[in-house]
């Protein structure tokens, strides 16, 4: 037994959830389409470059969530969910997930996507630990802003770190999923770092360094 650990975007699901949620508040007309959807695009070009501002980019995307009530976010987000994640979840990667689970692994999921937009996606995939960038709460509504630090780069292993304390858990012949160069250092840290849809980034990383590459599409 030993802990599974997988990325969320473009890894478990085959696309980025944070960037179609920015769509589909577009699409119903939550934001002004035209302005959010050229700043949704400019942050995500900025991640694919390594180059994102972590900071300006949650200033961004959690401020819709601000400005409306928790029951109405629910149901915008099982509405995201049959329109923009049920097409995108992968069935090889579901059969991954049951594959460790079957082994008796402890399945966890981290992402620097916040916990409002990925928690129900983890659950689609039956795994119960989400470490994820945290929206504060206030009185029953976000704020706008981020509890703590975000779950991004650097701030994945920060979060793990204080999981593991936690839980007891080890990172003992742990491995962890990724497609991004942005997690690097989460995939540096275990003993067996594998790749899935790999960047060009990464899979030039994942060549020099003989790690595992697969395809879940």
């Amino acid at each position: 037994m030993a802990l599974a650990i997988f990325d969320l975007d473009k890894t478990l699901i085959g696309g980025d959830s944070d960037f179609l949620w920015g769509e589909f508040m577009s699409e119903i007309g939550v934001v002004d389409a035209q302005t959010y959807q050229v700043k949704n695009q400019y942050f995500f070009d900025q991640y694919a470059l390594g180059k994102l501002n972590i900071n300006e980019y949650l200033e961004f995307c959690l401020a819709p969530l601000s400005q409306h009530s928790m029951a109405t976010l629910n149901t915008w987000h099982q509405q995201f969910m049959q329109l923009k994640i049920a097409p995108i979840i992968l069935p090889k990667a579901q059969a991954v997930v049951d594959m460790h689970r079957k082994q008796g692994d402890t399945l966890l999921v981290i992402t620097a996507t916040n916990r409002f937009v990925t928690q129900p996606i983890v659950k689609q995939y039956g795994i119960d630990h989400l470490l994820a960038t945290e929206p504060e709460v206030e009185n029953g509504r976000y704020t706008g802003k981020v509890a703590g630090e975000a779950c991004f780069q650097s701030g994945k292993i920060r979060h793990l770190n204080k999981w593991l304390e936690k839980t007891g858990e080890s990172l003992e012949d742990a491995c962890f999923y990724s497609d991004s160069h942005n997690d690097l250092p989460m995939l540096e840290l275990v003993d067996n770092p594998i790749v899935v849809h790999g960047d060009a980034t990464l899979q030039k990383i994942a060549k020099q360094r003989d790690w595992l590459s697969l395809d879940w599409t």
